[in-house]
């Protein structure tokens, strides 16, 4: 039985690959909107949490940008991934327990069952959200391609098949964030900017 959760009224279901600037996006929206009104929920918390306690390992470093979580992402890919076999809704699940606001960020779909899911069980109030940066720009931001990691499908699952609603160029010489954002966050704020 799935716990009762809050009915928000808007879900934007962010994608991207390693260093797009998923997180960087994201969490332009919460500070511009404020924590009452938009919550980022993370589906690689609620993983990594599991991950941590099942395996006796640093969750703080796990969380981390640093060499620990590197060292720890191929293995914890795999188990996420038979988790998800046997569950594909666990991470969903764990990530929106207790989200109350009316605006979800949900910063890190990897895999089409995550949008799955939240299009089954929020049909009306999902909408995608494709952030894209050239792999030069990701290299810039410290990116380099790891086999295991990089071509599996937790950073590829989501690069076909799926007609995203939005899309944010994440580049030097793109639009501005606060201009691609605009026609997003307007179906939200109800026409009137903040």
């Amino acid at each position: 039985m799935e716990e009762a959760v809050s009915e928000p009224r808007l879900i934007l279901v962010f994608s991207g690959k390693r260093k797009s600037g998923k997180d960087y996006v994201t969490d332009r929206i919460r500070e511009r909107l404020g924590a009452e009104v938009c919550c980022v929920l993370r589906l690689s918390g609620p993983l990594k949490q599991q991950y941590a306690q099942e395996h006796g390992l640093d969750l703080e470093q796990l969380l981390g940008p640093g060499p620990y979580k590197e060292q720890h992402r191929a293995d914890m890919i795999r188990w996420g991934e038979s988790r998800r076999r046997q569950d594909p809704g666990f991470f969903c699940r764990l990530a929106t327990r207790g989200a109350e606001q009316p605006l979800w960020v949900v910063s890190d779909a990897r895999r089409l069952s995550d949008l799955q899911w939240f299009w089954s069980r929020f049909p009306r109030q999902t909408q995608t959200v494709r952030v894209q940066s050239s792999e030069a720009t990701r290299q810039l931001r410290g990116w380099s391609f790891t086999p295991g990691v990089d071509d599996a499908e937790s950073e590829c699952g989501l690069d076909s098949g799926v007609r995203f609603d939005w899309i944010i160029t994440n580049e030097a010489d793109a639009p501005s964030l606060e201009e691609q954002l605009q026609p997003i966050l307007r179906q939200f704020l109800g026409g009137t900017e903040q």
